[in-house]
């Protein structure tokens, strides 16, 4: 480089020495400024195999949290609507996302690669109520698709409240004691349970969203400054799941984090593509359906969050279409269950959810009302394995309205006489019979009587 410089100017070779020196230290100095304020060039160099994925548990180096405020990161060209606190500064370690794991994202979500998640989708997040409060026990949830989801773990979040694995009971009154701690490390169990099974309990692959990208907009595929920034990381144990979710809690849980998009990612690669094709059927080619008001999750991915498997029907095991194509249902019993009724069914023809669903390990129901979620739970244990405690029992709803300052407790009773049931039925007024939520306990216990308890019928 000097040769060259000097050919330039042969009457001063001392002199352009010093011109060199002088521009290398300013080049230096502005290199510096740069690297400061993350404006150089991405941090891409390919990964050593055997750092890639990495394993968080026998590493024990998972990503390091992100930086406080007033660090000098500026947010990332692209992302200026994600806070820039709940992006994750890259270190070595973990698989960044690639041009075909992009894609097949976006197909499997979608059906194509130029669809993007619509703002309520990028508001949704994993945050509860006050803590010590009626309704410290339960996220908050707006409208939208994603509340399907955030339901969907919210009853994994019951389950672990109120069912200690060491407790034969764990009674309702202590849920208003549960402090803000309480509620991360149920939300943390809860998000790593449910990636657990869908690893098929031998991997989780837990998705982060870093400062570098790693796919560019394509004219087949549209980025949306969130996606194309992802770096998976692999856990292989249960234990080291929830930890490493723990640690990062912010980054699912957080104002501007795209939480629940981040854990529907996370779900997506723990399941892994080829397992997922497994699951689905001709009747489900992606997992994202359009609805009123926009993207409404298929039940493909609500069973993907209960069951483990992508199971895009409610009946038990494989049913023959029409065309004798294969139909896939739910194979086994889990702990969170599912009920549905829609207004448009009438009582004689109740919408075929199977046993296996209806019947879960755990007393605790996601419920479809209408197309609107809530969950419905009991806090006896033994209310589905001893057939005396289903005459008379109790059971708490939350719908998640902002309407809602507590649980509705409902008292139901399977074996009340027709008369009784005839004139509860007759109190209701003309052309009403029973509350949308009384119409979904139907489907499990079809002759039972609910009493709200003075509360007002819910949805």
């Amino acid at each position: 480089m000097a040769e060259a410089l000097s050919d330039r100017e042969p009457s001063s070779p001392g002199l352009d020495l010093e011109e060199i020196s002088r521009k290398i230290s300013f080049l230096d100095k502005w290199r510096d400024i740069f690297s400061y304020h993350r404006l150089g060039s991405s941090n891409t160099a390919p990964q050593n195999h055997e750092d890639s994925p990495v394993s968080a548990d026998k590493r024990g180096d998972g990503p390091a949290l992100p930086q406080p405020k007033g660090q000098g990161h500026l947010p990332p060209s692209g992302l200026c609507s994600v806070a820039k606190r709940w992006i994750t500064p890259t270190k070595p370690g973990g698989l960044p996302v690639s041009p075909p794991m992009a894609t097949k994202l976006r197909q499997s979500l979608f059906g194509n690669t130029v669809h993007v998640f619509s703002p309520d989708w990028k508001r949704a997040r994993f945050s509860f109520h006050k803590p010590f409060s009626d309704l410290a026990f339960a996220l908050e949830v707006g409208e939208g698709g994603a509340r399907s989801i955030q339901m969907a773990v919210q009853g994994s979040i019951i389950n672990y409240l109120l069912f200690p694995r060491k407790e034969k009971d764990c009674r309702f009154r202590r849920v208003p004691a549960i402090s803000s701690q309480e509620q991360k490390q149920a939300l943390a169990a809860a998000l790593a349970g449910v990636l657990w099974a869908a690893g098929d309990a031998q991997k989780a692959t837990v998705c982060l969203v870093t400062e570098d990208t790693h796919v560019t907009r394509t004219p087949d595929y549209s980025a949306d400054g969130f996606t194309e920034r992802l770096r998976l990381f692999d856990v292989l144990e249960r234990e080291a799941t929830e930890k490493f979710i723990y640690d990062h809690l912010q980054c699912f849980g957080g104002e501007g984090s795209r939480g629940v998009i981040l854990f529907l990612y996370s779900l997506i690669f723990s399941r892994t593509f080829e397992r997922l094709q497994g699951d689905l059927d001709v009747s489900t080619t992606h997992l994202l359906q359009p609805g009123a008001g926009g993207l409404l999750c298929g039940q493909a991915v609500l069973n993907l969050i209960l069951t483990g498997r992508a199971s895009p029907n409610v009946f038990d095991g494989c049913q023959n279409g029409e065309s004798q194509e294969t139909l896939r249902g739910v194979l086994m019993r889990s702990d969170v269950g599912f009920l549905r009724w829609r207004r448009d069914t009438s009582d004689d023809v109740l919408p075929q959810v199977g046993s296996r669903l209806k019947t879960p390990r755990l007393p605790t129901w996601l419920c479809d009302v209408n197309g609107s979620y809530g969950v419905l739970f009991s806090t006896d244990r033994q209310l589905l394995s001893d057939w005396k405690t289903e005459r008379l029992f109790d059971l708490y709803f939350y719908g998640g309205r902002p309407s809602q300052k507590k649980p509705a407790r409902l008292t139901v009773d399977t074996h009340s006489h027709h008369w009784e049931r005839d004139r509860r039925e007759d109190t209701r007024g003309p052309g009403r019979r029973f509350s949308p939520v009384e119409m979904v306990i139907r489907t499990k216990w079809r002759d039972a009587t609910i009493d709200w308890n003075g509360t007002v019928p819910l949805f």
